[in-house]
């Protein structure tokens, strides 16, 4: 009877995926491009320094930067594009469901959850707000990039191939908007780069708990014991037990009766 009751219930695994490969392979496409993307793009954008010379030298001067950049760019949007039309095909297939435990969405619990975090930061509250699969941060994180790819992405297409941008500018704006452009491309970026540094880089890579880096990006996996801890809901939702009133169910011998019909 014991026996039943514990083949019945859901084992609970070490580990659990959390990213698939594809999603890994879209992330490391994003931070290797970014990453190219700053070093030549800082470059350019302080010429006027004199490390700026030396910076540049390295990537081979000003022009073979400029092609780094632009390329990387080119890969970057196409990379953005890709997991948009990748995160429809698995909404349309049905391999993903919007859930309000599992969903990347901002919901009004996550403006709950922040009030909740900064009350026990302060120590008016007594307990953590409990997150689903991603937090208020997690959520703030990934959408970030959402407005960075189409303020930088579209000024920096608008840069990198101005002949053909030209046919979609109203000719009565050519007297300023290149230069509102540039300013737009070039100082988003800069804000992109501050934000992964000291918001990303610390959450992912410099947090005691994650130092010197969180392991997930590569494996795609995570801990149980991490999941109940950073993701309660996920984990209740994923490995929550069955009511006794079922497995009592499940142990009648009506019960069993139907099992051997239907073997």
């Amino acid at each position: 009877m014991k026996n039943q009751k514990n083949k019945s219930r859901k084992e609970i695994p070490e580990e659990v995926e959390r990213f698939n490969i594809i999603f890994r392979i879209q992330h490391v496409i994003m931070f290797t491009t970014f990453l190219l993307l700053a070093f030549t793009g800082w470059g350019l954008k302080f010429a006027g320094l004199e490390i700026s010379s030396w910076w540049i030298r390295i990537w081979g001067g000003a022009k073979t930067a400029g092609i780094i950049h632009r390329v990387a760019g080119v890969t970057m949007i196409l990379d953005f594009a890709f997991h948009v039309l990748y995160i429809g095909y698995l909404l349309i297939t049905g391999k993903m469901q919007i859930r309000t435990v599992t969903t990347i969405i901002p919901l009004p619990k996550d403006v709950k959850d922040v009030v909740h975090n900064f009350l026990y930061f302060l120590g008016i509250a007594k307990t953590k707000p409990k997150f689903g699969r991603f937090s208020y941060a997690q959520k703030f994180d990934y959408w970030a990039v959402f407005w960075g790819m189409f303020i930088i992405g579209l000024s920096g297409l608008a840069l990198a191939f101005p002949i053909q941008a030209s046919h979609l500018i109203p000719e009565w704006s050519t007297g300023w908007i290149w230069q509102l452009i540039a300013i737009l491309h070039s100082d988003e970026a800069l804000l992109a780069i501050v934000f992964i540094l000291f918001w990303h880089f610390y959450n992912e890579h410099l947090k005691t708990e994650v130092f010197p880096m969180s392991w997930v990006w590569l494996t795609g996996k995570i801990s149980v014991r991490e999941l109940k801890q950073k993701h309660p809901l996920e984990y209740e939702l994923m490995f929550k037990e069955e009511p006794e009133s079922r497995e009592d169910h499940n142990d009648s011998p009506d019960d069993s009766s139907g099992e051997e019909k239907g073997d």
